[in-house]
């Protein structure tokens, strides 16, 4: 926290700290005394090579200009690698969920699902997936606008024709975020699993509560079985070449009705665009840009 800091900016205070680095608090005095937070990240990992997390975050951010994915204002080199300056954003769709006292509204709910939705398909159209997104990487500002953030694991992906030869690593997003295609070991997967924790977390604002909430990926497997039924072959031809799907069995399912599921008030637009999205098949989900928002 005591690394260099170009005079431009006063140090406020620690706002938090992830897996990749610190984040502090800091007043731009060179432009209105804005508030800014500033992201610390090591440029290489414990084992003393460069770290592709951060070079990723770093060139995805650089491309992206979008009212809803978080904008890269600034950057300069400390003593332990890199800095990363934002705009100041007070909250997280996280800790607004936390907030008992003042819950969401139904139109608060629709705008955030449909910010989102907006900034992935500006995402997706650079060809570019997030695999991280859940509500503590969606960070709302002043004027209650949410942003994509933390772009740590982000990937350019290929043409869908080219996609078959494309491999990436199962391990990414957060497990009660995660498609499950991935939690069944596929390496081979594209934008769709955006869709599908994008749809996860619209059900969680319309819930109050996760729609997936498992400690294991073993049980996060199991609940969206139990949800959404024992996948079949005629729905999603390719279940069965999946990596790790017959590793493990589970009780067939018939699934569960979304009426069931959210709140009397849930409107069946709201349903619809939820079962939309979180769908087995990856290629039968919606993409965000026929969601039509």
């Amino acid at each position: 926290m005591d690394d260099y800091m170009p005079s431009r900016y006063q140090l406020l205070g620690r706002i938090g700290e992830g897996v990749h680095g610190v984040v502090v608090k800091a007043r731009d005095l060179q432009s209105d005394d804005k508030m800014v937070a500033i992201k610390k990240l090591s440029l290489r990992t414990k084992f003393g090579v460069i770290s592709l997390n951060t070079v990723r975050e770093i060139r995805a951010l650089q491309h992206c200009r979008c009212d809803n994915v978080l904008e890269l204002l600034d950057m300069y080199p400390d003593l332990a690698g890199i800095s990363l300056v934002f705009e100041y954003m007070p909250h997280t769709l996280y800790s607004k969920l936390k907030d008992e006292e003042n819950p969401l509204s139904r139109a608060t709910v629709r705008r955030y699902t449909g910010m989102l939705l907006k900034g992935l398909a500006y995402l997706h159209g650079l060809r570019l997936m997030h695999r991280d997104i859940k509500p503590a990487n969606l960070l709302i500002d002043r004027h209650d606008v949410l942003k994509i953030a933390d772009f740590g694991l982000a990937r350019i992906y290929t043409e869908p024709q080219q996609q078959s030869s494309k491999v990436y690593s199962p391990q990414v997003a957060t497990r009660w975020y995660r498609a499950p295609e991935i939690l069944w070991g596929c390496q081979r997967y594209g934008p769709s699993i955006d869709l599908w924790a994008s749809g996860a977390v619209c059900a969680e604002m319309l819930r109050g509560v996760p729609l997936f909430a498992g400690a294991t990926d073993i049980e996060q497997l199991a609940l969206v079985v139990r949800t959404l039924g024992t996948p079949n072959q005629k729905d999603w031809p390719e279940v069965r070449s999946l990596p790790d799907y017959n590793k493990i069995r589970f009780p067939n399912s018939r699934g569960e009705r979304w009426e069931d599921i959210f709140p009397s008030c849930t409107t069946r637009d709201e349903i619809s665009l939820v079962d939309g999205l979180v769908r087995y098949n990856p290629a039968k989900r919606l993409t965000a840009e026929e969601v039509g928002f």
